[in-house]
């Protein structure tokens, strides 16, 4: 492209400090240098990370910064060292990634790359430490690495997964992110059988996503588990039969369930990130074989307690990370599944904005009016 080699000059929506509004500025991009691809990106959506993240709660604040990590675009050019994706490709940037060379990447059982785990706090890129966005020579600050809030972005190679040039990029950004997050967290992980029971612990895109992946593998009964009643209508297309609310009942949730199923549901998958949330879904599976997933993230001096019995009665406890997924191989395999009609996407998209006006998702977040707001560039 005749871009190549050149600083880009475009729009990007900037936060200049924690919880005020994104201010739409013409930001320069820097050409990608080794191990890098540049992405013009085409639709983005917004997730609670990056809310949580812009409102600088319980971490180390780092403004000025671009926001953004679901999101599908169009690579425009490549660095030094990058031989598996070309200018033109379509693609989904993530915020995590596959380096390819480490141990964990090169262990079938976990997707934890040394090089290119997600790192909320690091604002710069790998290669150099440096930004590739600045403002009049003042560096901006990258977000996991992605930055999608920005007609332009730069992205470690490792971080970009190559897809289906026919995938709509305006569905299929979703998957970068919590979607895949949830649902693979119950196939992958949970793994319930045919004809089994799930709960569900929060019913916010992650969990929706999970109640999704409850439905593909064919459980009869997914219960899900909320304080807000809102959510329970919502939920019910993506699969979830029975609603529990927790306000609704004078005894432990846990309690509650193992009554509704004769001794504990079969599987159970944690998205709240609520450590009180995590004992409850270990503790309502059924023992003997009863399997609980966590997929939330705990605040940093939470700490999980239950009596060592249910370890010892075969209850099983496990924890995920992106649901188990290898970013740049498996991502792919996700928008085949979109393409083969064995995953509705739409459902999860409940508004779009354009990009001038990107402060509405954070306000449709905010008041727990969305799921998954997309936000089309240049638009």
């Amino acid at each position: 492209m005749s871009t190549t080699g050149q600083i880009i000059r475009c729009k990007a929506a900037v936060a200049w400090e924690a919880g005020k509004p994104l201010v739409m500025e013409e930001v320069e991009v820097a050409p990608p240098q080794k191990h890098e691809v540049r992405i013009k990106i085409l639709f983005t959506s917004l997730c609670h990370t990056d809310v949580y993240f812009w409102e600088a709660k319980g971490q180390t604040p780092l403004f000025p910064r671009i926001f953004g990590h679901e999101a599908g675009g169009i690579v425009e050019s490549v660095g030094e060292g990058v031989t598996d994706l070309q200018p033109g490709d379509h693609v989904l940037p993530v915020f995590t990634g596959e380096c390819g060379d480490c141990r964990h990447c090169h262990s079938e059982e976990s997707n934890m790359c040394d090089l290119l785990r997600i790192n909320t706090e690091r604002g710069v890129m790998i290669h150099d430490g440096e930004s590739r966005f600045s403002i009049n020579g003042k560096p901006i600050y990258h977000f996991v690495g992605t930055s999608t809030f920005s007609e332009y972005t730069v992205v470690h190679s490792g971080q970009v997964a190559k897809i289906n040039p026919d995938a709509p990029l305006d569905k299929v950004c979703i998957v970068s992110c919590g979607l895949s997050t949830g649902l693979r967290a119950t196939l992958n992980v949970a793994k319930p059988k045919k004809g089994q029971s799930v709960a569900i612990f929060g019913l916010g895109a992650v969990g929706l996503a999970a109640a999704e992946g409850a439905r593909i593998a064919g459980a009869s009964r997914v219960i899900g588990v909320d304080l807000n009643p809102k959510r329970f209508d919502e939920a019910k297309k993506f699969g979830v039969t029975e609603f529990v609310n927790p306000k609704d009942h004078d005894k432990p949730v846990q309690q509650v369930i193992a009554e509704m199923t004769d001794g504990g549901v079969d599987r159970s998958v944690e998205c709240t990130g609520s450590v009180q949330a995590m004992i409850q879904a270990f503790e309502c599976v059924h023992d003997g074989w009863g399997v609980a997933v966590l997929v939330g993230v705990p605040s940093k001096d939470d700490a999980f307690k239950s009596h060592p019995m249910n370890f010892l009665n075969e209850r099983t406890l496990k924890g995920t990370f992106f649901g188990s997924y290898k970013p740049k191989t498996d991502i792919p395999g996700i928008v085949e599944m979109y393409m083969n009609k064995e995953l509705e996407l739409e459902k999860f998209i409940t508004h779009t904005v354009p990009f001038s006006e990107i402060n509405k998702a954070f306000d449709y977040m905010l008041k727990g009016e969305s799921i998954r707001c997309i936000i089309t560039m240049g638009a």
